[in-house]
């Protein structure tokens, strides 16, 4: 379904959208509504936010000089209708997909993104140092940050605002507030407040009343700028900023453009300092299915632009996200002392799910990961049990906190990684690729990685009964395997893996969700005469090394397989094999992890082939290491 868009179709380029007369606008956010709707059912992807967003993408690129004036979208899952705008829309449809465009802001993709964002919370940073590298350079181009209000949540927002309005460089953040978290708009009131508190009379009144009360007496001057500054923050809701060094605007309808163009005007010409422009959307704007379940939408699969139904899995596996909920309720009905920490994921991970069932004991921290680990160090201290659920690649943030306030005090935090390994249309920002490497080099920390969802469960009751050190158990984005699962998990013994088929030539020693391809790589080397072992190893650390000394000396070739970054599990295993004397037998060790490179968008099936970790990749591997060429032998048996 496509609908006629006959002013887009005008569009080509913002200079184009500039040209534009302010009554034209409306029609065109409508067109662009609807373009942006029909491309994201064609894809998936990210629509909630981007549909909040259509008013203010349009009138931002009609009054600011785009793309000499820098605009940075935080969380760039919301800048899909800029992209339409911003000379894509013919690759629109190619949105997520292998080749196509990302679906997040990408410097690469276009001189109209100037930073690219798939983390949160980035953009007042990165606008701060695009504005000091423009004074440097004696520039007079605009940078403008648009952050949501859940990106407010993350200390590192703060961190850039405090040095922002310490600095005092002109910069313009707009904070999209799609839920009213902050303020609601007050109708005509607030937007004429809004237009007069940023016109130019007001800011030279202030500026002027400003140099008169600089001849007064340091703390009189002092007094009386912060008695006027409370006042108009009590009247606009903006104390706050204001604290922060920002001159507050709004808040503002962000979806009325009679209330939008005049003061991003008035802030474009505003002639020095940081403001916040405070503008308030709705999720899901303009489609009745997303408008009325924002959650539901704010990530879709392909669905019907009609009536919003979204494609479902052919799968009939539970997801392990689900899995991991399953086995974290049976944990916590057995134990009172379990409780569960997410920041701003929890459908994402599951603990919408156990939130449901315990709500007292489940705890979203927001976007904050570094206080969402040292808060779950301080509950161990006190003796409960923290299951800390956080994407592999979103647990990145918190590095510090994991070693410094975590590993260091052998706190038995859990670390429930979801999203390990690739994740598809995501791409490299969401890849969980380095958890494995960056937590298995830390002294006393249990890591395991999930084979299948019956092991989820096995490796969620593990967690829970390891008491006196950090546990982390990783887990992949999608469905599981479809193995029966049972009521509750059984622990695991620490540091021992398991023999899943038995061979004599070749074993492959696979961590984590690989498995199920390492066992048909097994069956092609039997067509080849080569009798393969495939090991399970569960633990990254502590490695399993009488597992290892096993399969080392009773096989000609050892191959290890995991869903991560160079320096991970096979690093561990070669270096054991290495001091054990294993290498100087002659065996032949090759180690498999994914590339030393990241890994554009494609469905997942296609990334692990481009990664060699497929079944096809891993028999490549063993005839190599055998001196055999797999191509040539495969056309032969064929």
């Amino acid at each position: 379904m496509n609908s006629p868009k006959p002013l887009l179709d005008t569009i080509r380029s913002p200079e184009d959208l500039r040209r534009l007369p302010d009554d034209d606008l409306p029609q065109l956010a409508k067109e662009l509504r609807q373009e942006t709707i029909e491309a994201v059912s064609v894809t998936g992807g990210h629509l909630g936010a981007g549909l909040g967003v259509v008013e203010l993408t349009v009138a931002i690129h009609h009054v600011f000089d785009t793309p000499a004036d820098r605009l940075i979208w935080d969380v760039g899952h919301q800048a899909y209708p800029h992209k339409i705008l911003t000379a894509r829309r013919d690759r629109i449809r190619t949105l997520r997909q292998g080749g196509g465009l990302s679906g997040f802001t990408k410097r690469a993709e276009s001189e109209y993104d100037p930073f690219g964002a798939a983390h949160s919370s980035t953009s007042i940073s990165a606008g701060l140092g695009m504005a000091v590298a423009r004074d440097l350079s004696h520039g007079d181009n605009n940078v403008v940050a648009v952050i949501g209000d859940g990106a407010m949540s993350a200390g590192m927002a703060y961190e850039a605002m405090n040095n922002a309005g310490g600095m005092g460089k002109r910069l313009i953040v707009i904070l999209n507030d799609n839920d009213m978290s902050i303020a609601p708009p007050v109708g005509g009131m607030s937007a004429y407040l809004a237009r007069l508190i940023s016109g130019r009379t007001y800011m030279n009144v202030r500026r002027t009343g400003k140099q008169l009360t600089s001849h007064l007496p340091k703390s009189v001057d002092r007094t009386i700028t912060r008695w006027v500054e409370h006042t108009r923050g009590f009247v606009t809701g903006g104390t706050l900023f204001e604290e922060l060094g920002f001159y507050y605007v709004g808040p503002i309808d962000g979806h009325n453009f009679e209330h939008l163009l005049p003061v991003l005007r008035n802030v474009r010409d505003a002639p020095e300092g940081p403001i916040l422009v405070h503008v308030v959307t709705q999720k899901g704007k303009g489609y009745e299915p997303a408008e009325e379940s924002a959650d539901k939408y704010h990530g879709v699969s392909k669905f019907d632009v009609i009536t919003g139904e979204q494609a479902k899995s052919p799968s009939n596996a539970p997801s392990y996200t689900k899995v991991f909920a399953k086995g974290l309720i049976a944990e916590a009905e057995a134990d009172d002392k379990i409780v569960a920490v997410t920041a701003a994921m929890p459908g994402g991970t599951g603990l919408d799910i156990f939130g449901e069932r315990f709500p007292d004991r489940t705890f979203d921290v927001g976007i904050a990961e570094q206080h969402g680990v040292t808060f779950a160090a301080g509950l161990a201290t006190e003796g409960y049990k923290p299951f800390c659920a956080i994407y592999s690649t979103f647990l990145q943030r918190a590095y510090d906190q994991v070693v410094h306030d975590v590993a260091i005090q052998s706190l038995p935090v859990r670390f429930a990684i979801d999203r390990a390994g690739l994740v598809g249309a995501d791409g490299p920002t969401h890849a969980g690729a380095y958890d494995i490497a960056y937590l298995s080099c830390l002294p006393n920390f249990v890591v395991m990685a999930a084979a299948d969802e019956a092991e989820l469960m096995h490796m969620v009751a593990t967690a829970a009964a390891i008491d006196d050190r950090p546990s982390a158990f990783r887990y992949p984005r999608g469905e599981g395997v479809g193995v029966e699962l049972p009521e509750r998990g059984t622990p695991l013994q620490i540091g021992k893996g398991r023999i899943v088929r038995e061979g004599s030539k070749v074993a492959i020693l696979s961590l984590g969700a690989r498995l199920q391809e390492c066992l048909k790589a097994a069956d092609e080397l039997a067509a080849y005469g080569l009798s393969t072992t495939v090991a399970d190893a569960r633990f990254a650390k502590p490695i399993d090394t009488d597992l290892i000394r096993r399969l080392a000396h009773n096989h000609e070739v050892l191959v290890t397989i995991e869903e991560g970054s160079v320096g991970g599990f096979g690093a561990h295993v070669l270096e054991f094999l290495a001091a054990d004397g294993a290498l100087d037998e002659g065996l032949k060790v090759r180690t498999m992890t994914l590339p030393d490179t990241f890994l554009d968008q494609d469905a997942p099936k296609a990334m692990y082939k481009t990664a060699g970790l497929d079944a096809d990749g891993i028999v490549s591997r063993v005839m190599s290491a055998l001196g055999r060429d797999h191509a040539e032998e495969r056309t032969q048996l064929a």
